[in-house]
């Protein structure tokens, strides 16, 4: 597994992922695009975290420089 994201990449996922809990988790969002908030708000906060995102290395994309 090797980092294919910039840290420009990493940043705006980590931020993305953490909105998206917030909104969901924190009950400003209800119903049920809550609850979709509360579980694709932590793919991009573990992909942001780990910085290989797995559809990136399906197509062999990276947005990270070599």
């Amino acid at each position: 597994m090797k980092n294919n994201e910039s840290k420009a990449d990493r940043i705006i996922r980590i931020l993305l992922g953490v909105i998206l809990l917030v909104l969901g988790w924190g009950g400003f969002v209800t119903g049920t695009l809550g609850l979709v908030f509360k579980i694709l708000g932590f793919l991009p906060l573990i992909t942001g975290i780990v910085g290989y995102c797995p559809i990136y290395g399906l197509f062999k994309l990276s947005t990270k420089k070599s």
